[in-house]
């Protein structure tokens, strides 16, 4: 599939609001962007960074949520 780095570029703007499912090709996409030596050095440096700002979104999500979890399973009388 041939996408523009345009169109990758504005989709990871909105990569929050996606489902699962299309942040993975919007993930793969940018990869492939990446990869391709004849893509302008400045649009993969601006995908880059575009991307690295969703993963560390991301990251940052699935931490408090993961601390959610934790805090909701675990109590004072649980050992482990």
């Amino acid at each position: 599939m041939s996408i523009s780095p345009q169109t990758v570029y504005a989709h990871l703007q909105l990569i929050e609001e996606m489902s699962v499912s299309g942040s993975a090709l919007c993930r793969q996409l940018a990869q492939e962007i990446l990869a391709d030596p004849k893509v302008s050095l400045v649009w993969r440096q601006a995908i880059s960074d575009r991307l690295n700002q969703a993963n560390r979104h991301l990251s940052q999500f699935n931490s408090a949520d993961n601390e959610a979890t934790t805090l909701e399973c675990c109590n004072e009388s649980d050992s482990y």
